[in-house]
Formats: structure tokens, sequence, C-alpha cells
């Protein structure tokens, strides 16, 4: 295997309060708050998603649903839930080789451009939720912005306006 996957990008959960939990992963724990996406879904109704950042650029991604009975329903881990996963950083030609590789093996998977990134998931023997995922350009180009857009995006959310900010998702791909 000549490229190989570099880093976790990030591990995601649901929680009950995200104002909560921010008080506790960037006042508690130190993390620095690095990126707010809010998003809307067909299936899921408005959600907000946090990221907060480790040295390693790693992140906890934090996922609240406007609709707290989506907590309920969500908060538990299993093989259905998307929104608890373990992401790794990959490349556009990892994913291709990894894509390859599990259709080879006859394993279901799935791709979405998130618009700030590109995600192929597919999951293990266990029924775990694995991602493999890589920043967008443009993401890259605006890392800096998005990180300090982060709070006010998030204390806007929290305040009740769950206006979608992912200008970058293509429209197809609302999940």
């Amino acid at each position: 295997m000549s490229a190989q996957l570099s880093r976790l990008h990030h591990s995601a959960v649901v929680v009950k309060d995200l104002a909560a939990s921010r008080d506790f992963y960037e006042g508690i724990m130190g993390l620095p708050l690095v990126a707010t996406w809010c998003e809307s879904s067909e299936h899921l109704g408005d959600f907000c998603h946090a990221f907060f950042g480790l040295a390693d650029e790693s992140s906890v991604a934090l996922f609240q649903f406007a609709d707290s009975g989506k907590y309920e329903a969500l908060k538990r881990p299993d093989a259905l839930s998307p929104y608890h996963h373990l992401a790794l950083t990959g490349s556009a030609q990892l994913q291709d080789a990894i894509r390859a590789r599990a259709d080879a093996a006859g394993l279901k998977h799935y791709t979405i451009d998130h618009g700030f990134v590109v995600s192929l998931y597919l999951d293990d023997p266990d029924g775990h939720k694995v991602e493999v995922t890589y920043d967008t350009q443009i993401a890259r180009d605006n890392a800096e912005l998005i990180r300090n857009r982060a709070a006010a995006e998030l204390e806007r959310w929290l305040a009740g306006d769950h206006t979608t900010n992912n200008q970058l998702r293509p429209a197809r791909n609302q999940a």
C-alpha cells in the first residue's frame, strides 16, 4: 500500500446541549472551537456540528439537533447512526484505493461531499462506522476565516437561528 491514512481527522458523537458541551471541551479540556457548521436535513431537520481542535489538528466533533427528540434517538452509537464514527485523514487518491478494495471485497460504502470535506463511509466487521476524509481546497484556503467565525456561528445557532451556514456543500449532497 503506497498511500496511508495519516491521522485521526475527528471522532464524532451526538450531544444534548452544545453550550454545556462547549463549556466542557473548551473551558475545562482546553480544546479551542475551530469550526461550526449549521445544516439542515430532510430526514433529521436542523442540526449543528461543532469541532474542537487538538494539537495534531484532529478534532472532537459534536452534533446537536434542533429537535431534542433526535438526541434520544441518536445518542447511542449503533451501525445505523452516521453521527457516531471514527474519521481518518486521507486523500482523494487514497479514498479511490480504499473504495476499490471495498468493492473487491463486496463491502457497501458511500461518499458524501460535505463541502468542507469529502468523506467515504464504510462499516468495519463489527458495524462501527469508519470515515476516510480529506479537507477540500476551499476549506483549507479559508481555514482561518472558518476558525474565526466558529464561536459566532455556534452562538447564533444556539440562540435559535438555525440557518445553514455551509454554503460549500453541493445541494445534491444534503445529508
